[in-house]
C-alpha cells in the first residue's frame, strides 16, 4: 500500500494533482486501509470490486487477497498510473469508465466484467473500495437491487451516508437506502474517519462501514421491483400520510385501486407517515401490490 508521499509523487510524476470535482481524496492512514481490508474477510475464491481506483494502493492489497479484482476509475490519468503500478498482479482488470451509465445502472462493461468473472470463481462478489462520494449511494443501491448483486460492501463512504444506511425509522437520516439496506441485509458501522485520515482532507467526515446481504431476507420479496416502487413512492412524500402518499402513485402502482385493504392486512395504519414505517412494513405493503396486480 502507498503512502501520502509516494501517492503525491506518483500524481506530480504524471503532472496532475487530485481533482476535487471527482472526489478525489486517497485514503493515506495505512493502519485504516488494513482495517478496511480486514473487515472485508476476502478469500481467494471471491471476486472483489472496488470502485476508484486511485493510484492502485487499495487494488495492491485486494489482489493478493481475491481470486480476482475489477477496479473502475473514471480519470484517464489515474488508470494509466495504477495500471503500470498493477503490472505484475495478473488477477487485476481495470476498467477506465463511469461506474455508472445513469442513476440507475451500473456501466455495462463493468456488469459483463463481473458476469464473466463469476463464471469462473465460485466465491462471493464483494464491493471494498474508498468510494467517490458522488457515486456511493447509487452504486449500493445498484449493488442491492441487481442485476448483478454485491454479497458484501465494505467501504469508506461520506458519515451522511453511512448514518442514513444504519438509521432506524423515526430518523432523520432515515430514507430509501435506509431501508433497502435493512430489507435485502445488515448494515453495520466499523468506524468513523477524520478529515485528516484523507489527502487532500474532505470538508466533511467520512465513515467505514460494511453491509452483508441476506439471502432469507431477500427472499421474503416476492418482486424487488415492485418493493423499490413501494418505498419509492412513499418515501418521496415521507411526512404525508400513508392514505395521501397512493394519489401520487405512478406506473405499476397506478393500476392499483384497493390501497385500504392493502393497508389493512399489512397492518399498517393509514395514519402513519412513511418515515415512521420498517422495512418490513414495506415489505409487507408491496408483497401484497404485487398479488393485487397479477
Amino acid at each position: 500500500m502507498q503512502t501520502k508521499t509516494q501517492i503525491q509523487q506518483l500524481l506530480a510524476s504524471a503532472g496532475v494533482e487530485p481533482n476535487k470535482r471527482l472526489g478525489q481524496n486517497f485514503l493515506i492512514d495505512l493502519n485504516l486501509l488494513e482495517l478496511l481490508l480486514k473487515s472485508a474477510h476476502i478469500s481467494r475464491n471471491d471476486v472483489v470490486l472496488e470502485v476508484g481506483t486511485g493510484t492502485g494502493s487499495l487494488t495492491a492489497a485486494l489482489a493478493k487477497q481475491a481470486g480476482k479484482v475489477i477496479t473502475v476509475e473514471f480519470d484517464k490519468t489515474l488508470a494509466k498510473i495504477a495500471a503500470a503500478q498493477l503490472s505484475h498482479a495478473d488477477n487485476v482488470e481495470i476498467i477506465n469508465t463511469d461506474v455508472l451509465e445513469n442513476k440507475n445502472t451500473i456501466d455495462h462493461k463493468v456488469v459483463e466484467a463481473l458476469e464473466a468473472t463469476c463464471n469462473e470463481f465460485y466465491g462471493k462478489v464483494m464491493l471494498v473500495a474508498n468510494l467517490p462520494y458522488s457515486v456511493a449511494s447509487p452504486v449500493m443501491m445498484n449493488l442491492i437491487l441487481g442485476p448483478v448483486v454485491a454479497d458484501s460492501m465494505t467501504v469508506t463512504v461520506q458519515k451522511e451516508v453511512a448514518e442514513r444506511m444504519t438509521a432506524e425509522p423515526g430518523h432523520d437520516s432515515y430514507g430509501i437506502l435506509s431501508i433497502i439496506m435493512a430489507a435485502a441485509g445488515t448494515a453495520k458501522m466499523i468506524r468513523k474517519l477524520s478529515p485528516k485520515v484523507f489527502w487532500p482532507q474532505p470538508q466533511v467526515e467520512s465513515a467505514m462501514i460494511r453491509f452483508d446481504r441476506d439471502k432469507e431476507k431477500i427472499a421474503r420479496m416476492y418482486s424487488i421491483d415492485i418493493f423499490k416502487e413501494v418505498v419509492n413512492l412513499f418515501m418521496a412524500h415521507r411526512r404525508k400520510m400513508m392514505k395521501a402518499c397512493v394519489k401520487f402513485a405512478d406506473g405499476n402502482l397506478a393500476k392499483i385501486r384497493n390501497w385500504p385493504d392493502i393497508f389493512e392486512h399489512a397492518f399498517v395504519e393509514p395514519q402513519l407517515r412513511p418515515e415512521e414505517l420498517t422495512a418490513e412494513n414495506y415489505i409487507s405493503i408491496a408483497n401484497l401490490c404485487y398479488e393485487s396486480l397479477q
